[in-house]
């Protein structure tokens, strides 16, 4: 059957299980849009591209399925660069199409011509320009098949408007993902050998070993052998934060608990992590006196960034279910002993008022199916510290990347992704200002995502770090001028409260909750509020930063 190059596209789609693609309209796209009219593939016109491919993040990410983004040429294809990068850090299947100037244009400045290939060859895990249209229908499959494959990432498909308007011969085919390989026997034996003689063992969950789907494999381990179990920002959610044997969140602003154990451990089980220099500041201090088995889908990330004495790649379902196979039970309440001396989270936050308000929302939170979203700020971190996580995929951020501007369009996604579950964006006013436009995407289409805007009228985090490293020397941290949230959620139709305290927050989210439409939620903090414990640079993964009184 012969049909367009545009009705391939959506076919391979289609295929591929697609019910979903975000996306922004351009010239060279248009093809592809015109076909999409007779498709049941759902679009989701967004306000910007850049939303939509942080909208297929969020999805991918809420639903563990590839995200699709849409644009044109030229100016549409550069605006998916932030989103792809962000994916690209944090091992997110995407698979983004842009259109492209005719072929017999390429290379001579056409309008909106710019070669995005090229742009994005260092942040995605592959990229193609379809030159040939009998190649269509086998790149995009392939794009599929590298996005979820192994470590997951995202993919670019360039697809020039002459390529989209050619006559090709369809031929179904039925998706095939490749198996991770089988462990090397002889590690996994070394790191029973190790799990067996430590005293002090303390697990590290990753995102990998969410990407994976191996967090119940990871947590049956756990249990079994009592490990206490800290997580990267990325891993929140795959150990339930109401476990006995949770830590909390290790790192930068990691809890003191968490940090405590890693430094004095004498065996780490890092499943899933790149060992990022968030995680582990001081990277000699870090793998001082102690044994690293490191587990990845990745061979590049073994030794990358720290040497670990037993690596092991391949699938991660079998080699926990190894370890946990041949590793017996044994004794370690001292061990527990010494870290149940340590803070708890709740004790954790120094005297600032700011952290009591993401507590506030655990007892609305707590047992519900919920998500959380966030930008990237001070927000972030007490999120990440302070409301608990119960699962796998209900905590999405941006950690390698660092995207302000990614927790409302990637709320939208995971919304879209996961109807049942209510969406909760978390957001500080100055992320919020840079895609705080996609209201109108989430307005337009109903989709009930709970914004809430924590507003200090400045960039708290450049504040801190300026507080910290800076001796206080503040510039351009402060946004003086006056932005009334709420009535920016009106403008686009959205109804909103202003909130000053936890308990009115709590209130506030509790009523969001009850009513299936979005809400915003502007919630009025101290700007001089800081994060807290914060790990001095350089100094080792417990010892913390004292600020002045």
């Amino acid at each position: 059957m012969q049909i367009s190059g545009a009705q391939l596209i959506i076919k391979c789609l289609e295929e591929q299980g697609v019910n979903t693609v975000f996306g922004y309209p351009g010239g060279a796209i248009l093809p592809f849009y015109d076909a999409l009219r007779e498709s049941a593939v759902r679009h989701i016109l967004t306000a910007h591209e850049q939303g939509a491919a942080h909208a297929a993040d969020g999805y991918a990410r809420a639903s563990g399925n590839v995200g699709v983004c849409v644009a044109t040429s030229g100016p549409g294809a550069t605006n998916l660069v932030t989103g792809l990068a962000t994916a690209f850090m944090d091992s997110i299947p995407l698979v983004a199409i842009t259109g492209q100037v005719a072929i017999s244009m390429i290379g001579r400045d056409a309008f909106q011509e710019v070669d995005i290939t090229g742009i994005t060859m260092p942040i995605t895990k592959h990229n193609f320009l379809v030159k040939c249209p009998e190649q269509l229908a086998s790149t995009l499959r392939l794009a599929f098949q590298l996005a979820k494959t192994g470590r997951p990432g995202p993919v670019l498909v360039d697809i020039p408007r002459d390529v989209q308007t050619a006559m090709i011969e369809y031929l179904p085919e039925v998706p095939q993902l490749l198996e991770p390989e089988d462990p090397n026997a002889d590690q996994v034996q070394k790191a029973i050998d190790a799990v067996n003689a430590a005293e002090r063992p303390v697990m590290l969950i990753g995102g990998g070993v969410i990407n994976a789907n191996t967090e119940y494999e990871a947590m049956d381990l756990a249990e079994k052998l009592q490990i206490p179990v800290a997580n990267t920002l990325m891993g929140r959610g795959a150990c339930s934060d109401y476990r006995r044997i949770a830590l909390g969140m290790t790192g930068m602003h990691g809890h003191a608990k968490a940090n405590n154990a890693i430094k004095q451990a004498d065996l780490i089980l890092a499943f899933g992590s790149r060992f990022n220099d968030r995680l582990t500041d001081d990277a000699d201090s870090y793998v001082a006196h102690k044994t690293i088995v490191h587990m990845d889908i990745d061979p590049a990330e073994i030794d990358k960034n720290i040497y670990s004495e037993i690596g092991i790649t391949g699938d991660m379902k079998k080699s926990l279910h190894l370890i946990k196979e041949a590793c017996e039970p044994k004794d370690l309440s001292h061990w527990w002993k010494l870290i149940d001396s340590w803070p708890t989270w709740e004790n954790d936050t120094g005297d600032e008022e700011a952290p009591k308000f993401f507590q506030a929302l655990n007892s609305i939170l707590k047992g519900k199916d919920y998500i959380i979203t966030t930008d990237v700020g001070q927000h972030q971190m007490w999120a990440a510290q302070h409301i608990k996580i119960q699962f796998a995929r209900q905590w999405i951020t941006s950690g390698g990347l660092g995207t302000m501007g990614f927790g409302l369009p990637s709320a939208m996604g995971a919304q879209v992704a996961r109807p049942a579950s209510r969406v909760i964006s978390i957001s500080g006013d100055g992320g919020f200002k840079m895609t705080g436009s996609e209201l109108f995407t989430i307005a337009t289409n109903n989709i009930p995502v709970i914004s809430i805007v924590f507003n200090n009228s400045g960039l708290g985090m450049i504040r801190q770090l300026q507080t910290v490293l800076f001796n206080k020397r503040f510039m351009a941290c402060e946004c003086p001028g006056a932005v009334d949230f709420v009535k920016y959620g009106e403008a686009f139709g959205i109804s909103g409260t202003r909130v000053t305290t936890p308990e009115e927050l709590a209130e506030a989210v509790g009523l969001a909750l009850k009513e299936n439409k979005p809400h915003v939620i502007e919630v009025i903090i101290n700007a001089k509020d800081m994060v807290k414990p914060m790990v001095a640079s350089g100094k080792g993964i417990n010892s913390f930063v004292k600020f002045d009184a």
